[in-house]
């Protein structure tokens, strides 16, 4: 047990959140702590080009990493961009920490630095050109603005004039849209992403912890492209392997907070529990 104890442990709501906890704390070698990025280490921004991780974020993190199996921060972002606004780069203490970017298209390690990912979907590029034309046809320019995601595109509603009817006059279109060129519509706070189908963060999770042979697995994650990643440590428990949910708390997505074991306040709550499971973790 850690001798300087910074941050009280928050006790899960559940009893398969209060097993996930104890089995993490009590084989911490063994464990997978898997973290979403925007909003969940990084606070939400108006412009996601501006997001970075909480100041605390990496600190907590380098304290916590060296205890446990691996820190997998599983991401829609290509993983160059998550690592560059989390700040992961040449860290004391992240040798064990990975970026699936992309949901799992792509993988950062820490270790090497090095990036491996496939060709992109071929139509992803092709969304891409008829999206100014809908958006102008369906009268939703205006404040609508598109990020280029490379294994993905995304579609931001937050500047509209009425950001929640934007993003509901957009989801039937963007689906037409999406079904064309193969490809999925995930939706998110204010945002719809289109890209293919087979990668969500369920499968990036669920594949890295059976690679790495984990013990326990924590999740924590802010948005609905988190539930997959829920459903993959739910579907982990099945198997025997003990796991916590965990929201970074957001009235936005009342269906995460619904299902997870604890709620925590945003990436600020993630960095406290962040500390107490380093302070906490068996040696």
């Amino acid at each position: 047990m850690g001798t300087h104890i910074t941050e009280p442990l928050p006790t899960p709501r559940t009893a398969a959140g209060r097993d996930g906890l104890a089995a993490l704390l009590a084989q911490p070698r063994t464990a997978l702590v898997g973290l979403d990025f925007d909003g969940t280490l990084a606070p939400i921004v108006a412009d996601p080009e501006q997001a970075r991780a909480h100041p605390d974020a990496v600190p907590a993190l380098a304290a916590l990493a060296p205890k446990v199996a691996a820190v997998a921060v599983v991401t829609g972002r290509p993983a160059e961009v998550a690592v560059h606004h989390g700040g992961f780069a040449g860290v004391p203490g992240l040798e064990h920490l990975v970026v699936l970017g992309h949901y799992g298209a792509e993988r950062w390690d820490a270790a090497t630095g090095e990036i491996t990912s496939p060709p992109p979907h071929p139509g992803i590029a092709a969304a891409r050109a008829e999206l100014p034309a809908l958006l102008d046809r369906v009268g939703a320019a205006h404040g609508t603005w598109i990020e280029e995601k490379g294994f993905a595109v995304a579609v931001h509603t937050r500047r509209a004039d009425d950001p929640q009817a934007t993003f509901d006059s957009l989801r039937t279109p963007l689906t037409d849209l999406a079904t064309r060129h193969t490809l999925i519509v995930e939706p998110g706070r204010l945002v719809l992403e289109l890209r293919p189908p087979g990668m969500d963060k369920g499968v990036a999770l669920r594949e890295y912890a059976r690679e790495i042979g984990a013990g326990a697995v924590l999740y924590a994650g802010d948005d609905l492209g988190d539930i997959s990643a829920f459903a993959a440590v739910e579907k982990l428990r099945t198997e025997g392997v003990p796991g916590l949910l965990v929201c970074s708390g957001s009235e936005e997505v009342t269906e995460l907070a619904d299902r997870s074991d604890l709620v925590v306040t945003g990436p600020e709550g993630v960095v406290r529990l962040l500390r107490s499971l380093a302070a906490y973790s068996a040696p």
